[in-house]
């Protein structure tokens, strides 16, 4: 079938769950119909959104996803998922995927328990602070991602809701003031000085790591995930704060901009984030140099364990 524009991948998905997928939980479980989740959530540029004509090139094609309760997968999970593999055959808008051993299961039947642990090292919910300090934030960008097209039972979405409201605050906290401290280090100390020295490797290397933590700050102001680096600048326009340093983060990134302009745009990038901390009360100014409020940062930490841990802890 030709395509003149890029499906959405997202779209497909409900599209393939509507058409067919839900008149199979409806006609061959209905003693569980209550009690399934479905969605498409994960890895995969579909799941944020930004898959576009390139991904056709792997993993395209149809599918959804179907939680269950531990229960619920013992009694019917695999006789839920040979159903399954079997809308294939009833659908043909779009070819239907399947996992592979390259991409791992992603689709089909998953225990509630298991995608979460899968994504976040064995724990549905992070049991305790540091359980939360050690997970990367582009595990639980992707363990939140996507969309749940249905979920009458509500257990798949109680937990989603607990993750997507965000860090504790004392791990936010931490993991901004560690964020911070690499910016001042990289960018507003380090960079201007290997300039300086004509040490153009070590200012670029320099510049690469305010860029990552920089974004990564961005998002945890806004208490949001950042994505892995594949989708992390594409997804600061859609954050209500400081989507405006998408340009500044683009400016830096360019090769062609002169190294004076980037070691401003650097300086603009910390007081709008500075502003930002300010505002919520978590600093006393808005001086841009973010070394400087790393003190009070940790004074917001009501656990001692968490504020006597480094500053790049997190």
């Amino acid at each position: 079938m030709e395509q003149t524009s890029a499906p959405k991948g997202m779209d497909i998905a409900r599209d393939f769950y509507e058409s067919v997928g839900k008149d199979m939980i409806h006609e061959k479980f209905p003693e569980y119909e209550d009690r399934i989740a479905t969605g498409l959530v994960g890895e995969g540029s579909e799941c944020f959104g930004y898959d576009d004509s390139q991904s056709w090139d792997h993993d395209f094609g149809a599918g959804f996803c179907m939680w269950l309760t531990d229960e619920d997968f013992e009694a019917m999970g695999e006789k839920l998922q040979a159903e399954y593999a079997g809308l294939a055959d009833k659908y043909d808008r779009y070819p239907v995927k399947a996992d592979s051993e390259l991409g791992g299961h992603r689709i089909g039947v998953w225990r509630i328990s298991d995608f979460y642990a899968h994504f976040l090292g064995g724990e549905v919910v992070p049991a305790d602070l540091m359980s939360w300090l050690r997970l990367p934030d582009s595990y639980l960008a992707v363990a939140t991602n996507g969309e749940v097209f249905s979920d009458p039972y509500g257990e798949f979405t109680r937990i989603r809701d607990r993750l997507k409201a965000g860090y504790p605050a004392d791990i936010r906290i931490k993991k901004m003031s560690a964020r911070m401290a690499e910016m001042s280090r990289a960018g507003q100390y380090n960079y201007p000085r290997a300039l300086n020295r004509g040490e153009s490797v070590a200012a670029e290397l320099a510049l690469a790591e305010f860029i990552r933590n920089g974004m990564q700050l961005v998002y945890l102001i806004n208490n949001r995930y950042a994505p892995f680096d594949k989708w992390m600048h594409r997804g600061i326009k859609e954050l209500p704060k400081l989507e405006d340093t998408y340009d500044d983060f683009s400016l830096l990134a360019d090769g062609t901009r002169d190294v004076r302009e980037k070691v401003r745009v650097i300086e603009d990038i910390c007081g709008k984030c500075a502003r930002e901390l300010h505002a919520e009360r978590l600093i006393d100014s808005d001086e841009p140099f973010l070394q400087a409020h790393l003190p009070r940062m940790a004074a917001n930490i009501e656990d001692t364990t968490i504020r006597s841990l480094p500053w790049l802890a997190g």
